[in-house]
């Protein structure tokens, strides 16, 4: 049985760094700026506000502080040179995010100019010899059209100093950094480097992860994107189940350390009989393990439709000792152990199953964003050149309790954000495949 907790995390600091005190009057002339005194609530449960009141405590809110323009900038806008780097893999929006940038940089603030780092970090040191692009409204207006990142991306850590060395060189002001939980890390070390140099230099950073689990990104860019997509997937997978006697549909999601994109889809679709999540260790073989749970499903309906996030089952393999060149551990493919488990079990008991595999992880990190990712990006790239431009340094643009906030990056770099096994977002998973609570055999009593 599993035990619940409650996981929520409440920061205890909030405040975001400046490199200087903002003098220079805003040049946007329409809308309104945002206030000093303006907060987003953080998080406040009734059980804390009952502690505080039985201790005579005042309440202890949290207030992230608000995206937005401010009435005062640091840098002068003629004289400001920025820079954008993508970073890591591929994401639904990334050319979407760089397009806002360029296009707030140049029309609202009339930036002298702004610069894309080509392939990454690496695009910072000089021994690749990597040219860096002049981003103009011309060069990037059409490109949210497409997927991808017009600058190229790469993964792998470099040498902080010379990406400081270069921003110095390239007299740069402001830095946007597109990345996941890895390149903020990047970012956050870059900005301590800047700050031991007394340089007034900006960093802001923008979280990308397809997988959703960025902490207090709620939710990453391009996920929506990936859940539409990796639908269509499953819709496919569950009609080539529909179509054979013993269908089995199994699908291969991204998701290293997080099922968000596999629940997703599987809420989207209702289609779906199993989601199995790098957060809810199964057994494939044993009374209560998966193969019993859908051989028992095959008998009642005669067919199955499987989604599994791709760090799925992991303790089920050898650990990899192997890692990619941004550290993460190389997983071990659990789709090819879980269809050979399939096959075997079934043959073994002189039935054939149709089992049709569909892994379209490549092809749902590299379309275009949809409408609703499009707009968000679009808010996450102009709030971050609002950011940038105010002084304001070290710090990562999201969205919290439907609005757009400030955070600072340590507190995006402390953990990963998974799905929370008690939670009624995963009860209603379980509810709409009705795949069991618990697919674990139990140590039997001595």
């Amino acid at each position: 049985m599993k035990t619940c907790t409650d996981e929520t995390v409440i920061p205890s600091k909030t405040d975001i760094p400046v490199v200087g005190k903002a003098k220079i009057k805003n040049p946007i002339s329409f809308g309104r700026f945002v206030s000093e005194d303006d907060a987003v609530l953080v998080n406040i449960s009734k059980r804390n506000v009952e502690k505080n009141r039985q201790s005579k405590k005042a309440p202890e809110h949290t207030y992230f502080e608000p995206a937005g323009p401010r009435s005062r900038v640091y840098f002068d806008p003629s004289k400001t040179k920025v820079a954008i780097v993508t970073c890591g893999g591929l994401c639904p929006g990334l050319n979407d995010v760089i397009r806002a940038i360029v296009m707030t940089a140049h029309h609202q603030y009339n930036v002298s100019s702004v610069l894309g780092i080509r392939y990454g970090l690496a695009g910072f040191i000089p021994q690749y010899e990597y040219d860096v692009v002049e981003l103009t409204p011309d060069h990037v207006s059409r490109i949210h059209e497409f997927g991808g990142t017009i600058l190229g991306s790469s993964r792998g850590p470099q040498s902080t100093e010379e990406i400081v060395d270069a921003l110095e060189r390239l007299n740069v002001s402001i830095l946007f950094m597109i990345g996941g939980d890895g390149t903020m890390r990047a970012a956050s070390k870059v900005v301590a480097e800047i700050s031991d140099r007394h340089l007034a230099i900006s960093v802001v950073g923008l979280p990308k992860t397809i997988d959703n689990d960025i902490n207090f990104a709620s939710p990453s860019f391009g996920f929506d994107t990936a859940v539409e997509t990796a639908a269509t997937a499953i819709k496919g997978a569950h009609i080539e189940a529909m179509g054979a006697p013993w269908g089995i549909g199994l699908v291969k999601v991204m998701g290293r350390h997080a099922g968000f994109i596999a629940a997703q889809s599987a809420l989207s679709c209702q289609e779906v009989n199993f989601v199995l999540i790098p957060e809810d260790p199964f057994d494939i073989e044993g009374k209560n393990g998966f193969l019993a749970a859908l051989e028992k499903r095959m008998r009642e309906r005669g067919n199955a439709v499987i989604v599994m996030a791709e760090g799925a089952g992991q303790d089920l393999l050898e650990v990899s000792e192997e890692t990619d060149p941004s550290g993460n551990v190389c997983l071990s493919d659990v789709a090819t152990l879980l269809r050979r488990h399939i096959l075997r079990h079934f043959q073994d008991k002189d039935i054939t199953p149709n089992l049709k595999y569909i892994d379209p992880s490549y092809i749902i990190r590299s379309v275009p964003a949809n409408a609703n990712d499009r707009i968000y990006c679009s808010f996450l790239g102009i709030n971050a050149v609002h950011a940038g431009m105010s002084g304001r340094t070290g710090l990562v643009i999201s969205r919290w309790n439907g609005k757009y906030v400030h955070i600072p990056m340590e507190l995006v770099t402390q953990g990963k954000k998974r799905i929370n096994l008690c939670s009624n977002y995963w009860r209603a998973v379980l509810e709409s495949t009705g795949q069991p609570l618990n697919m674990k055999n139990e140590p039997e009593a001595s």
